[in-house]
């Protein structure tokens, strides 16, 4: 009963996090570019158990003794970076990457450092650009700001007009006098092992100590060249959640979780059956 009560209450806890998972794709199901999560699970520790004196039974097929598990655990949480469905908005500064494995790159500050992030999401704006106020440069609505192939800022100038954005990623800008003005060019970034990703917020991620983890930086990501042609203007990338998978996926997990509280239960009232037989 105790091994019931351990195996039972270790794969509640596990499946827990699962159901974590799953609510965070639900609830970033209408958020822009968001890559959805996958978890799966692998046994834990199991004993075989050899409790019968005969070695071997006339037909029997399966071996002799019982195989007793520990549960199971959360094995990985990996996030799917399949293509979300590109949806036409209208809007100038609304950038979408047809390419499952290319991120935009941006600078957020964090503690007074401005450090790298990549993102999915091309919702940008227009701010004031901090180092020259007589221009303006593209964020994101986190206030972190768009890099280009030189890892700057986009300076965009105060009289614009119109900002068009190239498929291979060029950005030019047309002022109020008609004069077309280059802006440079977008720096995307291809993933080559996206499990390395680490998910910090804002929809953002980072790469790991890739030294720490044995990496080579080529391994892991490389610049992806301006002729790919990967880039749409006034569009959106959405969610690549689907709904009706993640909440078949949820009832599923509901209902594992159930078994395993009843077990837990199951194995309460026979302790207590065997407490209470008297001699």
């Amino acid at each position: 009963m105790n091994g019931s009560l351990i195996s039972a209450s270790v794969t509640m806890g596990q499946l827990q996090r699962k159901l974590d998972t799953l609510s965070n794709n639900l609830a970033n199901s209408n958020t822009t570019g968001f890559k959805r999560r996958e978890a799966t699970f692998s046994d834990l520790l199991f004993q075989q158990v050899n409790n019968q004196t005969v070695q071997q039974e006339g037909g029997r097929l399966t071996p002799n003794g019982l195989r007793v598990g520990s549960g199971a655990r959360l094995g990985e949480t990996a996030v799917r970076l399949e293509q979300g469905a590109i949806r036409e908005t209208g809007r100038m500064l609304d950038f979408a990457i047809a390419h499952p494995n290319h991120f935009f790159e941006v600078a957020t500050n964090v503690n007074g450092e401005m450090v790298t992030r990549l993102t999915r999401d091309g919702a940008f704006y227009l701010s004031e650009d901090p180092d020259n106020p007589n221009a303006l440069t593209l964020v994101t609505s986190n206030g972190d700001y768009l890099l280009d192939g030189e890892q700057q800022r986009i300076n965009i100038p105060l009289n614009y007009k119109e900002i068009t954005l190239s498929k291979e990623g060029n950005l030019t800008i047309t002022l109020l006098d008609d004069t077309v003005v280059d802006a440079g060019q977008l720096q995307l970034i291809s993933v080559i092992k996206p499990q390395l990703l680490e998910a910090v917020g804002g929809n953002h991620f980072q790469m790991p100590d890739l030294a720490a983890l044995g990496y080579a930086e080529a391994d892991v990501f490389e610049v992806v060249p301006g002729d790919e042609g990967n880039l749409m203007q006034r569009s959106l990338e959405a969610s690549n959640v689907d709904m009706s998978r993640e909440m078949t996926e949820l009832l599923n997990t509901q209902r594992h979780y159930q078994f395993n509280a009843r077990s837990i239960s199951i194995a309460d009232d026979m302790m207590g059956l065997v407490n209470g037989l008297r001699r």
